[in-house]
């Protein structure tokens, strides 16, 4: 089968598609002239009578005109497209000659496109030409389908001035969108005649939907890197039979590159990682949904910004364009935290950069710092009671094995035969269970009392 098909491209891009293109016969009264050159009319053969007088009289598209002159002919210079029209010679009252001029350029090779709106629409075949055609230009695609062995038809073309395009339309059964057609295309006036390149097409080869219609950006509430576009079918393809798959392009207004997202089967999408605070430019463009033809043009700008809190207390983390590495899934729904988190246990990726600034309000570093000043004090304060009380401890401990002194009488010192001076001041204290210890003394190590009891 597909053997059968390829030798039937080949038999069709062989054969020739076109019918005549012949260039237009003028007629013998005609004068034929390019657009800016000077042309000469002649009305008699010789110099008219002096009391002759020689008038010419120009009837066009625009209506009639009259024109007296000197002399046997009429010169008319840098003649233009509304030139052409018959002229007719007078002297007195009496026409003498009547000449049809036709000013026009020979035509330029045509290069024209087809395309198909939708499976329920014409085939359209357009051709602009680089300069103005001339009036009596005329255009003919001529069609040829595949292995019927019928002749070429004759499809007329259309100038729309306003576009400047010649258009041709092709009806095609439902039955036959996938039948190859070979067209061609021939352009003549009276200047000369010229045709096309043959080109194979099909109705489903050719199918380009119109953009995506209503493009609609709105932010979402409470999210500041977030945006939701809606748009609608264009009014030529019909949803009910067949439907189009489409793709986003999206970008902020000081960025120079798109981000696209596709193929999407919805007329929405919720856009995750918009730049906050930045006017965002969003198109749409359309697909036949099992991928026949080509991509539709992409549809026009439409202009959105994040949402923002009313009171400025949004969250800001920094520079949202580079706080993510290219590998995350802008588009997941877990996508969930304040801007600078991802996921919804608030993992915190990009943190504070250079430049970035911290939100913690003032009133917050002077409570923690208030708070942290007073308990410094409290702590030291307390140090310092309790280390008075364990001194003020200590010494009372010591007294009952201190020796008494006057303040008023210095005591002498102690002679060396004095008892005082081989009796220690302080008795070593006994060990507990030792016979004849008694109760512990003030100092024994196993009483920890003075350190702790106040006196």
């Amino acid at each position: 089968m597909w053997a059968l098909r390829a030798a039937g491209v080949f038999w069709l891009l062989v054969a020739a598609a076109a019918g005549p293109c012949p260039r237009p016969a003028l007629p013998p009264d005609t004068v034929l002239s390019t657009v800016g050159a000077n042309v000469t009319l002649p009305c008699l053969q010789r110099q008219p009578e002096p009391n002759g007088t020689v008038s010419w009289k120009l009837e066009n598209q625009a209506g009639s005109s009259e024109r007296a002159v000197l002399g046997a002919s009429l010169l008319l210079r840098r003649v233009q497209y509304d030139d052409s029209g018959r002229y007719s010679c007078y002297v007195g009252s009496c026409l003498v000659r009547s000449l049809r001029l036709l000013v026009e350029e020979p035509p330029e090779p045509p290069g024209f496109s087809c395309y198909r709106r939708s499976h329920v629409k014409d085939i359209l075949c357009e051709w602009q030409p680089q300069r103005r055609p001339s009036p009596r230009t005329r255009a003919v695609l001529w069609v040829k389908r595949w292995l019927t062995g019928e002749n070429a038809t004759e499809q007329r073309c259309r100038y729309f001035p306003k576009v400047e395009k010649f258009t041709c339309r092709v009806t095609v059964p439902p039955s036959e969108d996938d039948t190859f057609l070979l067209v061609s295309m021939c352009i003549s006036n009276g200047a000369g005649s010229a045709v096309s390149k043959d080109q194979v097409i099909s109705a489903n080869r050719v199918l380009k939907p119109d953009p995506p219609v209503n493009v609609l950006v709105d932010p979402v509430e409470s999210a500041p890197q977030k945006l939701r576009v809606n748009w609608t079918y264009p009014p030529s393809w019909d949803p009910r039979f067949y439907r189009l798959h489409f793709q986003v392009r999206y970008r902020a207004e000081r960025s120079q590159s798109y981000m696209e997202i596709g193929e999407l089967r919805e007329t929405s999408l919720v856009i995750h990682d918009a730049w906050h605070g930045a006017r965002h430019r969003v198109q749409v463009r359309g697909l036949e949904e099992f991928g026949h033809g080509s991509w539709s043009e992409w549809s026009q700008e439409a202009v959105g910004t994040p949402w923002t809190d009313p009171n400025g207390l949004e969250w800001q983390t920094g520079s949202y364009s580079s706080q993510f590495p290219s590998d995350y899934d802008f588009y997941s729904d877990a996508f969930t935290g304040p801007p600078g988190l991802y996921g919804t246990e608030g993992v915190n990726v990009g943190g504070l950069g250079v430049g970035d600034h911290s939100t913690v309000p003032l009133y917050t570093f002077l409570v923690t710092g208030g708070s942290l000043f007073l308990g410094t004090g409290l702590l030291a304060g307390i140090v310092l009671r309790y280390k008075k009380k364990w001194r003020r401890g200590s010494l009372g401990q010591g007294k009952a094995s201190a020796v008494v002194q006057h303040p008023l009488v210095p005591l002498a010192p102690p002679s060396p035969t004095s008892p005082l001076s081989e009796a220690p001041l302080l008795s070593p204290p006994a060990s507990p269970g030792a016979p004849g210890s008694g109760d512990f003394g003030p100092f024994d190590v196993t009483n920890m009392d003075y350190l702790l009891v106040p006196q």
